[in-house]
């Protein structure tokens, strides 16, 4: 979407240093900051599942 780490932590309503952490795969995002991912970058079915997979597998 071309949108900066400042401006996708102030459109799902939390601090940079979160959103960094989540971007950076270091933490996983909160049920609420996932349906904002989903919604603000309009992710299909697949690419969710994906991104579940792999957060999954490196926080293991």
């Amino acid at each position: 979407m071309g949108y900066t780490q400042e401006k996708m932590s102030t459109l799902l309503g939390i601090s940079l240093r979160q959103y960094v952490r989540i971007d950076n795969e270091e933490d996983l995002p909160r049920r609420d900051v996932l349906k904002g991912l989903i919604k603000e970058l309009d992710l299909s079915n697949e690419e969710i599942g994906e991104y579940i997979r792999k957060m999954t597998e490196n926080m293991a």
